[in-house]
């Protein structure tokens, strides 16, 4: 049994890996999870997508970026994690490699 003094904690944090959909918010971006899930009736693999408001501190991620969230502390009503890296930035047109400017 623990001893009263002993606080209730969680042995990890979640994380999980999306791209970002919305950066309109301010310290706050909306980052779109997708995984697979097998169908229990037609026995197929669907697509899943799941959106979690995230906090953003420096406003530095933008649309299109693949970046890794954690589990957080409720921050607002609905914002409860916060973006841990960027994954990876898309190469946009004209940015690719010996473009002129």
């Amino acid at each position: 049994m623990s001893s009263p003094t002993e606080g209730h904690h969680r042995p990890y944090k979640r994380r999980l890996i999306g791209r970002v959909s919305s950066d309109k918010m301010q310290k706050t971006v909306v980052v779109e999870v997708v995984r697979f899930k097998r169908d229990n009736v037609y026995k197929k693999y669907v697509r899943v997508r799941k959106r979690y408001k995230a906090h953003d501190e420096n406003n530095e991620f933008k649309i299109g970026d693949r970046v890794e969230i954690e589990e957080h502390r409720a921050l607002s009503k609905q914002k409860r994690w916060k973006v841990v890296r960027l994954i990876e930035r898309p190469v946009l047109a004209g940015q690719e490699l010996g473009a002129a400017p």
